[in-house]
């Protein structure tokens, strides 16, 4: 029987964009493992799905040990722009949470108002 972590190594490389999101899952709270750090690196920056990358980046705030977080900042230095947006969601979802307003939807990229003080 493999340990989470075999499995999760396993599931990182699959074609299934499901399994790739369950290897995020399973693999953030190995963030400090180098095996499984440079896999989760490579679930963030997912050029085929973007739920990998949005999920993945949710399931290691959730962890938020600093390893976890540090993977993101790794992402993020390499991340696209639309990469970038993804990750900024999973995030977001993360620390919205599942009853927060808007916690399934992206973050609105309008520029806020600003109000300047008297």
């Amino acid at each position: 029987m493999m340990s989470g972590l075999e499995a999760g190594l396993a599931e990182a490389s699959s074609p299934s964009w499901t399994h790739r999101v369950r290897a995020g899952r399973d693999l953030a709270s190995f963030a400090g493992v180098p095996e499984a750090a440079e896999a989760l690196v490579g679930l963030l920056l997912d050029v085929e799905d973007t739920a990998v990358t949005r999920r993945t980046a949710e399931a290691l705030v959730r962890v938020g040990t600093v390893s976890a977080i540090r993977l993101i900042a790794l992402a993020v230095a390499e991340a696209d722009d639309n990469q970038a947006n993804w990750l900024q969601t999973g995030v977001y979802d993360a620390l919205v949470g599942p009853g927060g307003t808007g916690a399934s939807t992206k973050p609105s990229t309008r520029p806020t108002a600003r109000v300047r003080p008297h």
